[in-house]
């Protein structure tokens, strides 16, 4: 008798018929616009916690140059020692860059079938306010992916805005000191961070509709949170290189 073993014909078309089944929901949910909405929804939800805890740890610079220093040192070896120092820093990463493509293409695709999904010659009194949010998400989402490219590679990399020699890895203080001494790069962080605000105004908002967490009865509620939310993070962000233009750091 032959100790070997032969997989079930109809066991494997059942398991590769499953496989597509699951597989062309997906694609076919994606297709549509609640797919859209509802994957800008999920990954707005992981980038804005990242911006808060960015955010936060962001104002550790206040605490001097030994905190701020030691909490880049941390982040570094966050995982050790299951993971070598750094890994588990580029496996957030890869994560937040992966919800910012997938943000970012749901978007450009909502906005291209709402366009294609709107009647030649067609012409409606459209609301103001909304169209200017919506204007300003465009806009503001262009300069906001500009902005990460340039961030991660000035701050995160050191790459740009240096002069040679003059970043040094996981000196974060010295870092920031020097980066926001050129008061053009400092402008241009206050800019983005106020497209920021604006998209996270706007988005939250969105985001609590589209995962159904509003009512009647909160949906003012939940805009009073979603701008205050946008008020903090740009304050919060802002405040570091307003301190290095006025001298507060040093």
């Amino acid at each position: 008798m032959s100790n070997s073993t032969s997989l079930n014909p109809v066991h494997v078309s059942k398991v590769t018929t499953r496989g597509v089944a699951v597989s062309s929901r997906f694609t076919s949910f994606w297709q549509t616009m609640i797919g859209k909405k509802v994957v800008m929804a999920v990954t707005g939800v992981v980038l804005i916690g990242f911006v808060i805890g960015h955010m936060i740890g962001n104002l550790k610079i206040f605490a001097g140059p030994n905190e701020i220093d030691t909490y880049a040192r941390f982040l570094r070896e966050a995982g050790t020692p299951e993971l070598s120092n750094g890994q588990l820093l580029w496996v957030v990463r890869f994560v937040l860059l992966a919800c910012v493509a997938f943000h970012i293409t749901a978007a450009v695709q909502l906005s291209r079938m709402s366009w294609a999904a709107r009647p030649v010659g067609y012409q409606v009194k459209r609301n103001i306010e909304t169209t200017f949010a919506a204007r300003m998400m465009r806009w503001g989402g262009v300069l906001l992916a500009a902005f990460i490219i340039f961030h991660l590679l000035h701050l995160t990399g050191g790459v740009v805005g240096f002069q040679p020699g003059q970043f040094r890895d996981l000196a974060v203080y010295q870092n920031v000191l020097a980066a926001f001494s050129v008061w053009p790069v400092a402008i241009f962080y206050v800019i983005a961070m106020a497209a920021l605000g604006l998209h996270l105004s706007h988005g939250i908002w969105s985001m609590m509709q589209t995962l159904d967490w509003n009512t009647a009865r909160n949906d003012e509620k939940l805009r009073v949170l979603s701008r205050l939310i946008a008020i903090v993070v740009f304050v919060g962000f802002t405040s570091v290189p307003v301190a290095v233009m006025a001298g507060w750091l040093h």
